[in-house]
């Protein structure tokens, strides 16, 4: 019988402090039927990324703790996200057939299987979202060959530990499905509502918006008690209570209560800003949250380094930075689907400003 070693990453909330992300995802319909989805991502310290471009046919191994190989496989579909500089990895993503993937951070619950369980069969946990988008057009696809995969605590060679991470995916028809890495098994949830955060579980999350079945878009009718009308200060009463704060379960509850009372858009194009808008609500500035670590004498602050929205309908993903808040995009319908190498760019750059005096008249 083959034994289980799990790797329990409660050890690592020190590196965790440095690195902790405080990532946020959402999903709208629009009312022709598209479906977008888009997140937020935030650290506490500058991590330089990549835009990549993967084709078809390319090939990978997933890596293992030891240093061999895993699973090889090709990709069948090409995909295109952002992942860190110098690695051929995305964190976030979609491919040509609708599917987007993502991974969150979920620090305290995580864990992955040794890697001597079905080697051959394994993944880093950051080599994840690469197997998903390089093999699935759908949720169903995927709930069908999870069997076939294990993640194993690869540690992340920039890092030099396994980050702990769960992971949302959505499909071109609006189906969300949330995989998380615990006590060496992956669960999954369907998840209707297309949000997602960080610790603790899903299944937690959904659970704590019980609490907050009160809150509602709509304004709070005036009341009379006793003959004394008493009604609302200014706008907003129906959301009087909703936690503000950016700790997870707070950000779970905004972006469930934002992207299921936001008016349809008409169309991707329209449902694309939206989604931006909302995303908005939980952009986090330098400085409002902030760690101490003991040992260096350093203060970390999370900051929202980069926010993406997906629009599978027209294979398109869209992005702003920190440094610079111009939405940019890349498409798949502009890149040869069939190449033989990764294309790559740096999401670097700085904001340009838009000098307009001149058409003052």
């Amino acid at each position: 019988m083959k034994s289980f070693c799990f790797c329990l990453l409660s050890g690592l909330i020190t590196v965790w402090s440095l690195t902790a992300e405080a990532c946020t995802g959402i999903q709208l319909k629009a009312k022709d039927g598209s479906v977008i989805n888009g997140r937020t991502i935030e650290f506490g310290e500058k991590i330089a990324m990549n835009l990549l471009f993967v084709p078809r046919g390319y090939s990978f191994n997933g890596t293992l703790p030891d240093g061999n190989q895993g699973l090889h496989y090709q990709s069948k579909y090409a995909f295109t996200g952002i992942g860190p500089v110098d690695e051929n990895i995305i964190a976030d993503g979609l491919n040509e057939a609708g599917l987007s993937a993502g991974a969150f951070y979920l620090p305290g619950y995580a864990s992955y299987p040794d890697s001597t369980i079905d080697s051959q069969k394994a993944v880093s946990p950051f080599e994840f979202v690469n197997w998903l988008l390089s093999q699935f057009a759908s949720i169903n696809e995927v709930k069908q060959n999870l069997s076939k995969i294990t993640i194993v605590a690869t540690p992340f060679k920039a890092w030099g530990f396994a980050p702990p991470l769960h992971y949302i995916v959505y499909d071109k028809q609006g189906n969300s499905l949330v995989i998380e890495p615990v006590k060496g098994h992956l669960m999954t949830y369907d998840n209707p509502l297309g949000v997602i955060t960080n610790s603790p579980t899903f299944d937690w999350h959904m659970t704590n918006l019980q609490n907050y079945v009160n809150l509602s878009p709509l304004n709070v009718p005036p009341v009379n008690i006793e003959g004394v009308t008493i009604q609302q200060f200014s706008e907003g009463s129906g959301l009087h209570g909703l936690p503000g704060d950016f700790t997870s379960p707070s950000r779970f509850v905004r972006a469930a209560v934002f992207s299921s009372s936001e008016i349809p858009a008409k169309n991707a194009s329209e449902a694309v800003l939206q989604a931006f808008h909302i995303l908005n609500q939980f952009d986090i500035p330098v400085g409002a949250v902030r760690s101490y670590d003991k040992k260096t004498g350093q203060t970390h602050t999370d900051y929202t380094m980069f926010t993406s929205v997906k629009d599978p309908q027209n294979s398109s993903y869209y992005f702003k930075t920190y440094e610079n808040q111009t939405i940019r995009m890349i498409s798949l319908k502009d890149f040869n689907l069939t190449a033989k190498a990764i294309k790559k760019t740096t999401t670097d750059s700085s904001q340009k400003y838009e000098n307009i005096s001149a058409e003052l008249k």
